[in-house]
Order: structure tokens, then sequence, then C-alpha cells
């Protein structure tokens, strides 16, 4: 079992900023103007060897075409250092990045909500030797407001304009009040990383952020299963064939989306898939006069194909009615395994009392996937505190989480009925 520390002890201990009530005039401009955008290899070269120059740490983010393109690659890259200043660089544009990654590596990143933007930076070979997340800082000291705007108006008594967050950035030229925009997310991070520093070491909760920091540079996108049986009523069918009808749609449909370089739900909207699978078209007219299928005349054989194919398949190539070793939805847990119903409860109501009084979020203390995973696993078997322990660890607990979680979580689950 994990030893004892002081991070136990971390409740919260300090007045934490009230929300601004009063107005603040948001930010539209960075302090010194919007740089031009770096387009050309040789012009990033240019930008390494400025940011080399600078100290201190980096200012990182990253624009994408979330809902406009079939994947989360980077469109825009926009990066600010003391001594160097902002540079906004044009991924697609630029080849090679390498020189950038060189430069990158001297120090530490600064970025908001990493987890979003880390996939797409690694993809293009730049990775953090360090980093400081700031909406991860802010949800460790409870703050009301996570987003970057809130927090630089509530922490630095500064709005920043955000009304481009849903833009298509892969759009060419871009703006340049979309430039602005782009600017402004890394013109305040610097300010904001001290301001959260001073007070994570003030509340004692500053080691905690040091393991998430630690643990975010590790990080990858959990790659689910049979991502297809996500698709809304899915769940629901009852017959494998149905369930092979599903999956063929979702394959043909993400094929066709990658081919086109859009995001699926705008080639079949996700909702059709499992309109087709329960209204068993005979033939590709009847398929037509489904609503969900109404404005798809071009693609109407490529489906009609898909449920053809997944009907004159083998029964060796079905898939299965459920995923082998997977973990179903707590809702049908008490149909299929009563027991760790049961004990869900007690055990998620003792997790978020212990996060109300450290006043962070539950799922800051602790992956619920983490809690159910556990449960679904070993209730009804012999348990104690180090095997939950060790359980807990193996999803990728950290140290000050066990610290704070183990207890409540041994207590509810060990207690006698």
């Amino acid at each position: 079992m994990p030893q004892s520390s002081n991070f136990a002890s971390s409740d919260r201990s300090q007045t934490l900023p009230e929300p601004s009530l009063s107005a603040v005039e948001p930010m539209t401009q960075p302090a010194d103007g919007v740089p031009d955008v770096v387009d050309s290899t040789a012009r990033l070269r240019e930008t390494a060897a400025a940011l080399a120059e600078g100290h201190g740490p980096i200012a990182v983010d990253a624009e994408r075409a979330s809902g406009h393109r079939y994947d989360q690659r980077a469109f825009l890259l926009q990066l600010r250092r003391e001594g160097s200043g902002t540079h906004l660089i044009d991924p697609p544009a630029i080849n090679d990045t390498s020189p950038l990654a060189a430069a990158l590596s001297a120090d530490e990143w600064i970025l908001h909500a990493a987890t979003q933007d880390l996939p797409c930076l690694r993809d293009l070979g730049l990775s953090p030797p360090s980093l400081f997340d700031t909406e991860l800082a802010g949800r460790l000291l409870g703050l009301p407001r996570v987003g970057l705007a809130g927090m630089t108006e509530d922490l630095l008594g500064i709005g920043l304009a955000k009304q481009h967050s849903a833009a298509d950035w892969s759009r060419r030229p871009l703006p340049k009040n979309w430039l602005a925009y782009a600017a402004l997310d890394v013109e305040l991070l610097l300010e904001l990383r001290a301001v959260l520093t001073e007070m994570l070491q003030d509340s004692g909760r500053w080691q905690w952020a040091e393991q998430e920091f630690d643990y975010l540079l590790e990080w990858q996108p959990k790659e689910r299963p049979d991502p297809w049986r996500r698709l809304p009523g899915v769940s629901r069918l009852s017959d494998v064939r149905d369930l092979a009808i599903a999956r063929e749609l979702w394959r043909e449909r993400d094929q066709i989306a990658q081919r086109a370089d859009q995001p699926p739900g705008r080639i079949l909207p996700n909702p059709a898939v499992a309109a087709a699978v329960k209204a068993a078209p005979v033939n590709e007219a009847e398929l037509k006069e489904l609503p969900e299928f109404k404005n798809q005349r071009r693609a109407l054989p490529n489906w009609w194909r898909a449920i053809v194919r997944a009907r004159q398949l083998p029964e060796d190539e079905l898939p299965p009615l459920r995923l082998v070793g997977g973990i179903p939805h707590h809702r049908n847990w008490s149909q299929r395994r009563p027991e760790a119903a049961r004990l869900l409860g007690p055990v998620r109501e003792a997790v978020s009392a212990r996060a109300d009084e450290l006043g962070i979020a539950h799922e800051v203390l602790i992956s619920p996937d983490a809690v159910r995973s556990l449960i679904w696993e070993y209730v009804g078997t012999p348990v104690d505190e180090q095997l939950i322990a060790d359980h807990l660890m193996d999803q990728g607990a950290r140290e000050w989480q066990l610290d704070l979680v183990l207890p409540v979580v041994s207590e509810s689950w060990l207690v006698p009925d």
C-alpha cells in the first residue's frame, strides 16, 4: 500500500478568486501586434533561431479544424517566449518541422488543456521536455472557471476575445482577425503560469500538479475497441447480423470521410446507421425512402453495398454481441452484475464526498473509469487495500490521488454489510 504523505492534508485552505462580476473589456489584439504567418521552411528556421534566443518556458497552442476536417491535425501553431515574442506557424505549408522541434526541446511548454493539443503536436514531431497545463492547474485548485478566457479574467483581470474557437482553421488565407485571436491564445499564458504556480504552492498542491504534468508527458489518447458500437442506437441492437450491418456502414462512412477529408458525421449523420439497421430495407429504393437517407443520392449505392456485404458475411466473421472483456455501461450493471451496481453507489458517493471536501471535481480526484473497472473486475471477490491500490495504479492513478482516495474507497468497499 502506498505510504502516506502530506498530500492527504492538502484540503482547501485558501480563498479562491471569485468570478469577475464587472464587465471586463476583452483584448482583441496582441500587445505587440499580429505577427506574419511562417509558411516556409526557410522562415521556420529563422523562427526556431528566434525562439532559441529567448528565455524561460514556451507558451504553445494549436488550432485544428474540428467539425470541418476528417482528423485532428494542426492547421496553425502559436508560440510565445520571453525575449522572442509571438510566432504563428502554418504546418500544412511546411514539410520539415525538425528545426522547430530542436528549439522547443529547450524548456518547459505551457499549454491550456494539453490533452487537446498534444496528439496533433506529436504528429508534427513536436513533444515537450516538460510541461505546465494551465487548465489542469485550475482544476487542481478547484477554480470556478477553467476556460482560458475565464481564468485570465479572474486571475489577471484581463479578458480575451474567444469568438473563433470553432472556426475552420484549414481555410486559406486565414483572416486577419482570426490570426489575432490565435495569437491571443498564447499572449497571457506566461503570466497565467506564474500566478497559478504561486497558488498551487500556497495551497500545498504543487506536488499534485508536478505528478499530473509528468503523467501528461507519457499520456496517449485511449483507443476504444469497435468505435462503431458507440453510435446512437447500436447498443440496443440484439442480433449479431444487425451489428454487422452497423459495423459495415460505419466502415464505409469512415473510408468516404477520409478520402473527402471531412468529418464522418457530415458524410452520414450518426443516427442514420441504426435507422437503416432497424428499417431492414430489401433494396436500394427502400433505403432511399428513409428520412435519414433522403439527401444521400450520390452515396446511396455505397450504403446499400455495405448493407449487402454485411448480410452476406459468413457466421464466423460476424461481430460478437458484446465486446469480450469489455465493461458495459454502468446503467446496465443492474441487469448484468447486480452486486457491482450495488457497490458502485456507495463507492462513488464516498469519492464525491472527498472531492467536495477538497473543492475539486470528482473526476480530478480519480478517474471514474478507473473506479468502475475496479468494481466490475473485483466485486464479489476478496480484496484488500493493496489490491485496490495496485489496480488503480494500473489504471493510471497518480500517487497524490491514491493518498486521498484509497482510504475512502477501501472504507466504502470493505465496510461490513
